[in-house]
């Protein structure tokens, strides 16, 4: 029999869950679906950027949002409702756009911001769950969303209500990450650091080349590839042919299935696996890991134009945080 303590947190769940599926249908056949596109247009259609305010808890969210729009192409920040009135209207520009969350559309602290955007003709979008509020009245567009259950039994604490504008919020932030064509590469400009950084290093970053790649050209010993093979560390030896191109690779796989004893008289042509699996150097790192992982190769040589300018190994990967 579950605790009360997990009684509460599902019952919690439950109304969560109902409330997410709410919105999902108010997108889906209700209006919200077609004001979510006119926000969309409009923000996108901004010269400047997007200032999110809000107070109390819905502050809170709107200080998140703020931060995902600005981590994924949409230039934003997060103004305060109430520090507004006090000197920071002066950092919101008639070029730019009012997100104001107010999950009952009358928060007071609104007031002299709907006054500013009004006056300078700012374009302003409300996220709340008042269709008939001050704030959804006063707005070019007005998200507004259904009127659900506070998971808090007294219907006081936000809870619900926060997680539905976090939600929506999110919703709109990926819809323009996508309008724009926002990619991988963009938003490493905007995650250097931690484990997203590392993620979004280039395989050309964590590749070693030159001297410390395994290389033989065809026709050599087996005796040279052991050489190679052993002194490097990398396990594996590629072969490239007159031209300069990989043609093959001889790893332990290979030499454990022509172990014989005239296998140092052979030469790499009739010991290597051709066509090897190889990576590009301009490929982002997380991807080299899933690709590596996916096939258990430990391994890759980094090839640009047919011919190896690198090679990596799964612990590089691994030592700069990737995984």
């Amino acid at each position: 029999m579950p605790s009360k303590t997990t009684a509460s947190a599902l019952r919690t769940l439950d109304i969560a869950t109902d409330a997410i599926e709410a919105v999902r249908t108010e997108i889906r056949a209700g209006d919200l679906g077609i004001r979510l596109a006119e926000a969309a247009r409009v923000i996108l259609g901004a010269a400047g950027r997007l200032i999110v305010v809000g107070v109390g808890k819905s502050g809170h969210i709107g200080r998140k949002l703020a931060a995902t729009f600005a981590s994924t192409g949409t230039p934003a920040y997060f103004v305060h409702a109430g520090e507004a009135s006090h000197g920071d209207l002066g950092m919101i520009d008639r070029r730019d756009v009012v997100l104001a969350l107010s999950w009952s559309g009358e928060t007071t602290e609104l007031a002299d911001i709907l006054t500013y955007a009004r006056r300078f003709d700012v374009p302003l979008i409300a996220l709340t769950s008042g269709a008939q509020s001050t704030l959804a009245r006063n707005a070019d567009v007005a998200l507004v969303l259904p009127k659900v259950q506070e998971a808090c039994p007294n219907g006081l604490a936000p809870t619900t209500s926060t997680l539905l504008q976090l939600a929506v919020g999110d919703a709109l932030a990926i819809a323009l990450l996508e309008e724009k064509g926002f990619s991988a590469i963009d938003f490493r400009v905007f995650h250097p650091g931690g484990k997203l950084g590392a993620q979004l290093t280039f395989v050309r970053d964590l590749m070693h080349s030159g001297e410390r790649m395994p290389l033989l050209s065809e026709g050599a010993p087996m005796s040279e590839a052991l050489m190679e093979m052993t002194s490097r560390g990398f396990g594996v030896v590629g072969i490239v042919d007159r031209e300069g191109d990989l043609v093959g690779v001889i790893t332990d796989g290979d030499l454990r299935r022509h172990m014989s004893a005239t296998l140092l008289a052979e030469t790499v042509d009739a010991v290597m696996s051709r066509n090897p699996k190889t990576i590009r150097p301009d490929v982002i790192a997380g991807e080299g890991l899933e690709f590596m992982q996916a096939r258990q190769i430990s391994v890759l040589f980094v090839v640009e134009d047919r011919k190896p300018v690198g090679i990596v190994h799964v612990l590089d990967l691994l030592r700069a945080g990737v995984a």
